[in-house]
């Protein structure tokens, strides 16, 4: 999705294009920031997976690729990186999923190596985003403090409003930040993505796992955050985590994707985007989270 920012447009929203080189752009008190950068070299691997205790990473990690969202007046940060993300994953510590005997032979690196699958190999994450409070310090030389930090998120019965977001509204900012991607020695795809749009009226973003282990499983974690800017109000912002997941199995005696008519071919499952409702939902959770002026 390419989205060509008219400056009038920008002008009238009250918005403008970061400086320095940056992508994104400051609105409403906000600085929307998205990094796109290369995967881990081959020291950077080493020195991750000495950090995060582990001999297992997925196949590409754009470690220093990112997403933004920082809220001047208060110094919150709500940042997506996959450290983040992968340090999740090892918490977590999921089961690893049953690969068929024909299929694990994929996941030799070496001939005739015995392959053990005892750990969660598809990287799931539960990974919701991360918060940072950035505090600047004046002694002179305009030092910047940062500290992480736990925001206080409140679960509530409110929804994000979809029926808005599907409004023709501008959109003057949009971008995809792929975190990391692993397929699974051919066996499916395992990608964590966070999308983020911006139109004159809010900020939307979509945090999005997805997993599929071709014939086994597929899973589908989302997390969705959307602020609508009110000048007479510190913003609140609403945070929607769907968990989705159905075996192969039971998708495939499902009428519904008999109707489809590709019940067990896995291209049929290739996007997540027509996948995801029929997937039933595990865990569903929403909150929101009032930004204070200053912290």
């Amino acid at each position: 999705m390419d989205v060509e920012t008219d400056e009038k447009e920008l002008k009238a929203a009250g918005a403008e294009p970061l400086s320095d080189g940056r992508r994104g752009l400051r609105i409403h008190g906000w600085e929307i920031e998205s990094r796109k950068r290369s995967i881990l070299n081959s020291s950077e691997h080493q020195l991750w997976e000495q950090k995060l205790q582990t001999s297992h990473l997925p196949e590409m990690v754009f470690g220093k690729s990112s997403l933004v969202l920082k809220h001047v007046n208060s110094g919150i940060k709500i940042h997506f990186n996959a450290f983040d993300a992968l340090n999740g994953w090892k918490q977590e510590a999921l089961p690893p999923v049953e690969v068929p005997a024909a299929a694990k032979w994929k996941f030799r690196s070496k001939p005739l190596q015995q392959v053990i699958l005892d750990y969660d190999y598809t990287f799931t994450t539960p990974y919701c985003g991360s918060e940072t409070i950035e505090i600047y310090t004046d002694y002179g030389r305009g030092e910047i403090s940062q500290r992480t930090c736990n925001l206080h998120w409140e679960d509530c019965e409110e929804k994000i409003d979809v029926v808005s977001l599907a409004s023709k509204e501008p959109i003057l900012f949009y971008d995809e930040v792929v975190l990391y991607e692993d397929e699974l020695a051919d066996n499916g795809v395992s990608l964590l993505t966070v999308k983020v749009r911006v139109m004159p009226s809010c900020w939307f973003l979509l945090l999005r796992f997805w997993l599929r282990v071709d014939g086994v499983l597929m899973r589908l974690r989302d997390t969705r955050m959307h602020c609508v800017f009110d000048v007479s109000a510190n913003p609140i912002l609403l945070r929607e985590s769907c968990w989705r997941e159905a075996t192969f199995k039971t998708l495939s005696a499902s009428i519904n994707m008999v109707q489809i008519g590709h019940p067990s071919d896995p291209a049929a499952y290739s996007d997540p985007s027509i996948i995801s409702q029929r997937l039933p939902i595990i865990k569903h959770k929403t909150q929101k989270l009032k930004v204070p002026d200053n912290l």
